[in-house]
Order: structure tokens, then C-alpha cells, then sequence
């Protein structure tokens, strides 16, 4: 076995700076339930939307997080935060070791526009390796509208994704629908921990490489704590779900290039047609819809 205990804490949060508030339910979580070994938050959970917010990286917001993961002993995925480089914002997540190191950064590389204005869209998808459990991918919120990033990121080697993700939309449930297809067509734990309260509906999901609900959350305050074998995976893989389908066999077998990918999806009247990426409605009164 490869077992490795997870504790997605879905915490009703406000605006503003929730870093003490983070670091009191981390220590919470670990003395209650001693055998979690990761700790995950939803997107933007330490101060949330507002991208006036923005801090450069390392700073004292991740550093507060390095020392809550330090004394608890855990590996840290608190969410993310706006972070400002060279006169642009990202959405970044970093992931923290049991000794309060920063390991990786990674910055969301689908915003959700048009909505997530002014935020850079990150270029690099990053995977981590726990020791002695297996390699772990990070997704944000929108990103897995996108499959081709869940499939990246297990082309990388990933056997977990974890994926903080911030929804107060009537698509939560759409995107459970997402997150357990990301995890039966890729064979994968995806582990999709929302906020609540001012900054989120709720319902986090945790979903297994057969595309099993391990757990899915109320609306409120949650600790949504699970054990994952990682060997689940690795059988999953070798033999098919219940001895049934092994789609990344099958990919590797059959390497079509899918003519989206050659030809670009512009070059299809079907996306080139769509028109401007905008809010509905946005137009200016008098002017024809562009595209």
C-alpha cells in the first residue's frame, strides 16, 4: 500500500485576510485527526477575489502558511493567492512541505475569464512527488474545464490531482460532473476542495480512479478528511476499473494526432465564429457584436 491521509478543509471564510483563522484549523485538523498528512484549501482562500491583494512570492502570507505547515508537520496546499511579478497578478498555489520549504509554485493557467480579469494565465504545469506515496498534480478551479490539463498532468506521472477551486456559481454541480470525469477518464484521484461561506457554495468532491465518490461535501463549514492508497491507482491502470476499460493504454497504443491540436482550434469556423471572449450583455449599446 500507498496510503496517504488528506484533509480538504472547506471553511466558511470572509474577505480580508484569513491567514490566523487558516493556520488555527490546520492545527486543528492535525491534532484531531494525527494520521493526515496533507492539508488542502480552496482557491484564494487566504484573502480572497480581490486582486488588489497581490504580493509578491515568497512574502509574508505564504510564509505564515510555511509556518503553520511546519508545526503541524503537514504538506500544505493552502488555496492560492493573488501574486505579483514583474507588473502582472497570477493565481498561485504554492505547496508546502512538512518542514515549512516551499517546494512549488503553480500559477493557474486557465483564469476564468471573462470574469478573472487582470490575471496573468500561468505557462507551466507542475507535478511534486510526496516520498514513499507518489507524484501529486496541481489544477486550479477553471483549469479543469480544459481536460487536456488534468491529461497533462498524469502524462507527467501524477496519480492525485489536487485542485483548490473557489465556486459561489450555480455551475458547482456541472463541476463535479467535470471533476469525477477528470478521475475516470484519467484513472486518477481528483481531489476538488471548494470554499463556502462569502466566497463559495461548497459541495468539495473527492473522487477515485474509477471515478467512485469517495466523499462529497454540504454547503458549510467541512472537513473533508480521506485515506488514499496510491496502489489503487497503479491497479486501476494495469487492469481496468472492475477489470472494464484502460483508456491510457489504449492513448499510448493509438497515438492519433487529434487535428485540434495540429491545426489549432482557431482554424476551425466552430471556435473562430464564437466572437469576442466577454461578459453577456457587455456590448456598448449601438455597436455591432464583433466576430
Amino acid at each position: 500500500m500507498r496510503p496517504i491521509g488528506i484533509a480538504g478543509l472547506q471553511l466558511q471564510l470572509g474577505k480580508g485576510d484569513n491567514g490566523d483563522r487558516i493556520a488555527a484549523e490546520i492545527a486543528a485538523v492535525k491534532a484531531r485527526l494525527p494520521w493526515v498528512d496533507m492539508v488542502v484549501l480552496g482557491e484564494l482562500s487566504l484573502f480572497g477575489a480581490s486582486i488588489s491583494t497581490a504580493q509578491p512570492l515568497p512574502g509574508d502570507a505564504e510564509a505564515k502558511m510555511c509556518a503553520a505547515a511546519r508545526a503541524s508537520g503537514v504538506w500544505l496546499v493552502p488555496g492560492s493567492l493573488f501574486e505579483a511579478d514583474g507588473g502582472r497578478v497570477y493565481n498561485t498555489a504554492p505547496v508546502i512541505d512538512p518542514t515549512g520549504q516551499v517546494v512549488a509554485r503553480y500559477r493557474k493557467i486557465y483564469p476564468f475569464l471573462p470574469y478573472e480579469q487582470g490575471v496573468t494565465p500561468g505557462t507551466e504545469f507542475v507535478v511534486f512527488d510526496v516520498p514513499g506515496v507518489g507524484r501529486f498534480g496541481l489544477s486550479i478551479c477553471y483549469d479543469m474545464w480544459f481536460p487536456e490539463t488534468t491529461r497533462t498532468l498524469v502524462w507527467m506521472g501524477a496519480e492525485v490531482i489536487i485542485h483548490p477551486g473557489m465556486t459561489n456559481t450555480i455551475d458547482r454541480e456541472a463541476e463535479l460532473a467535470v471533476a469525477r470525469a477528470s478521475a475516470v477518464t484519467n484513472q486518477v484521484y481528483f481531489v476538488d476542495i471548494n470554499t463556502a461561506g462569502q466566497l463559495g457554495v461548497g459541495l468539495s468532491g473527492v473522487f477515485g480512479p474509477g471515478g467512485e465518490v469517495i466523499h462529497q461535501a454540504g454547503s458549510g463549514h467541512e472537513v473533508i478528511a480521506v485515506e488514499l492508497d496510491l496502489d489503487q491507482v497503479t491497479r486501476v491502470r494495469e487492469r481496468g476499473w472492475h477489470g472494464l476499460g484502460q483508456p491510457l493504454k489504449s492513448l499510448r497504443d493509438n497515438p492519433i494526432t487529434f487535428p485540434p491540436y495540429r491545426d489549432g482550434f482557431a482554424a476551425s469556423p466552430a471556435f473562430s465564429g464564437l466572437g469576442p471572449l466577454q461578459k453577456p450583455g457587455s456590448e456598448q449599446p449601438g455597436k455591432p457584436r464583433l466576430g
